[in-house]
């Protein structure tokens, strides 16, 4: 069979699939890499290692097409959104790569933020000013470091550093890393000049821009190794959100993806650019002509294994001796399935990593109001799905004031393997949600990309028929009932928080600090 292999390059594990026209994984591969906190609210990779990860997981996946019998007619990039690397003039890397989660920038995305000009940036670069942002990111860099900053040859993210390992031609990116950097004008197509004031770097720092289609050269000593025809083309591809909407078939008007992992999103696709008046939602590239809008929470599953970590020490099921934690978290929301819609007034603000849609605080903290006597854990660990869910549910408030109404939901992720996720979820938004049949969308979609770069897959809604999904979990009309209610309260709460939180980091910052670490690790 005629298979195109999808690499994926994530913040845990760069994955490989190998997908047939019918959209039929074929071969599977995943190499996996630690994340590293060196410090407070650092979060970094070896990009050498992500490096090496992407050439690793090519070799795998093509040798086991080439096992299977099947010839590769194309290969296809996806890459994580929001990383900064320093790297030499060939493309090599010049440090670790900081990914999203990377805290240290707050300082300088606030005064970026301070007097409007953060919602004129975002309005002209589809990125929110916060400081996952590479033009954050950078400005912290011009602060601390100035002088390494300017003669540091080129910055880029991980699809720079992956393109460069796997490809000959020039230094580059594709459009829809560029239009998450906060440093692109995704109307005028071009680096924003305010923006790379700010960040302190010359354009000519930065990568040339492509379309997501374009066909690049696989350098021919990796086609060697990896036993391709090194006229094989490869497509650079795009970020690993819209191409999440594209592998799970949520391209079509209407049509959200929400991912329930570590963190979580939720997106829909528009057909230009669309910035958001309000703020609140980002715009990013699927294609020239196709853009994903949506909104990303940092809090998701990483609340339900805090939890455990926090309320279930020495926690067993009968017979669970030795449980991993993976194992420990199913059995902590199976209890929490025990706890009524809305924790008997339990309410959950999840911010244990601050916040990002749709406020972009990320001076948020996490609290629990309402806690009484009568709560106990199976309260606890279900407020927090919900609280979590209700986020994602404020992110589709924001798409309905947009003028984006949403009517299905593709869910994926680890969390969708819980019937509380899922059912709260559903409830949370008032859709139905669907899980599609697809163990890996994000890889799967960068095929989807490549077939139709080389012109197998003319019209990019024609991927909703190839993604099969099960039946749609719909949503209990008094729980949606009720989750509406309390939505209002979150917002409310939170902002309310905000002060006092602010005053707690200040009087006790290490512990505050130390915790956060612990979590990320």
């Amino acid at each position: 069979m005629d298979v195109v292999i999808g690499i994926d390059t994530g913040t845990t594990a760069t994955k490989g699939v190998a997908a047939g026209p019918d959209g039929t994984i074929r071969a599977l591969a995943s190499v996996h890499y630690p994340l590293s906190v060196p410090g407070a609210g650092r979060a970094e990779l070896d990009a050498l290692a992500l490096r090496d990860a992407a050439v690793k997981a090519l070799i795998e996946v093509a040798t086991a097409c080439r096992q299977n019998g099947d010839r590769v007619t194309g290969i296809g990039l996806s890459g994580f959104l929001h990383g900064l690397v320093p790297m030499d003039a060939d493309g090599a890397p010049l440090g670790p790569l900081v990914t999203w989660a990377d805290g240290r920038a707050g300082e300088q995305s606030r005064h970026i933020a301070a007097d409007g000009r953060g919602r004129r940036l975002q309005a002209r670069t589809g990125t929110p000013v916060h400081p996952m942002s590479p033009l954050a990111k950078l400005a912290w860099w011009r602060e601390n470091d100035p002088e390494r900053l300017r003669a540091t040859p080129r910055w880029g993210g991980v699809k720079e550093l992956v393109v460069a390992a796997l490809a000959e031609g020039p230094y580059a990116v594709d459009l829809s890393i560029a239009s998450g950097t906060g440093l692109y004008d995704i109307h005028q197509r071009r680096w924003d000049p305010e923006a790379l004031e700010l960040a302190g770097v010359r354009a000519g720092q930065l990568a040339e821009v492509l379309p997501t289609t374009t066909r690049l050269r696989l350098r021919p000593g990796i086609a060697r190794a990896a036993g391709i025809d090194p006229s094989t083309p490869l497509i650079i591809g795009a970020a690993d959100g819209p191409l999440a909407n594209l592998g799970v078939g949520a391209t079509p008007a209407g049509v959200a993806a929400v991912s329930l992992g570590t963190s979580g999103a939720l997106r829909t696709v528009v057909d230009r650019p669309t910035g958001d008046e309000a703020g609140r939602l980002f715009c990013y590239a699927l294609t020239e002509d196709r853009w994903v809008i949506g909104g990303a929470v940092n809090n998701a599953g990483s609340v339900v294994r805090w939890a455990g970590q926090s309320f279930a020490a020495g926690f067993e099921r009968p017979g669970a001796e030795g449980e991993d934690a993976d194992e420990r978290d199913a059995a902590l929301l199976m209890e929490a399935q025990g706890a009524p819609a809305g924790s008997d007034g339990l309410l959950c603000l999840p911010y244990l990593l601050g916040e990002r849609a749709p406020w972009w605080r990320p001076g948020l903290r996490g609290a629990y109001l309402g806690l009484r006597r009568e709560h106990g854990r199976a309260h606890l660990v279900r407020s927090a799905v919900e609280g979590v869910c209700q986020q994602l549910a404020l992110v589709r408030d924001s798409f309905t004031a947009s003028g984006n109404e949403v009517t299905e939901v593709r869910a994926t992720g680890g969390a969708v393997a819980s019937e509380l996720w899922v059912g709260v979820l559903a409830a949370a938004l008032n859709l139905p949600v669907t899980i599609p049949d697809t163990p890996e969308g994000t890889a799967l979609g960068a095929c989807l990309l490549a077939r139709h770069a080389l012109g197998e897959l003319p019209d990019l809604d024609e991927a909703a028929a190839l993604v099969p999904v099960g039946e749609p979990t719909v949503p209990d009309a008094a729980d949606a009932e009720l989750y509406a209610r309390l939505r209002p309260l979150i917002e409310k709460s939170a902002l309310a928080v905000l002060d006092v939180v602010t005053e707690l980091d200040a009087l006790a910052p290490q512990p505050l600090l130390t915790t956060e670490k612990a979590v990320r690790s």
